[in-house]
């Protein structure tokens, strides 16, 4: 049963993963379209991943396993976010500057040493 669940992951990892090469290759849709078709099958394939790989909810007692996960998946969503939103402000606090001017500020930071 065990190597019957692994190969039914496998082609499943597998399919979806082309599914999503093909999508993008061949521009079947574009814009946001493509990135919510794109983020769906990020999540099935992260769910295929959970379930016939890492054997999510097939032990005796899953709430350890699950408790861990989510505590992961908090943990990622923090980092994920946090890393948007310091590269958003970056961004923004950047933006009214021409080049040239943007490279005459990192030159005066660079010889303050920072």
């Amino acid at each position: 049963m065990t190597l019957q669940k692994y190969i039914i992951g496998f082609v499943g990892s597998l399919l979806l993963t082309l599914a999503a090469y093909f999508l993008v290759t061949n521009n079947t849709a574009s814009g946001l379209t493509l990135l919510l078709i794109l983020g769906g099958l990020a999540l099935v394939q992260m769910i295929v991943q959970l379930v016939y790989f890492l054997h999510l909810g097939d032990e005796a007692r899953p709430r350890y396993k699950l408790a861990s996960f989510v505590f992961m998946a908090g943990i990622l969503v923090i980092v994920v976010v946090g890393s948007i939103w310091i590269m958003n402000n970056l961004n923004a606090n950047m933006m009214d500057m021409t080049p040239t001017q943007k490279d005459e500020y990192m030159k005066t930071q660079f010889d303050k040493g920072f």
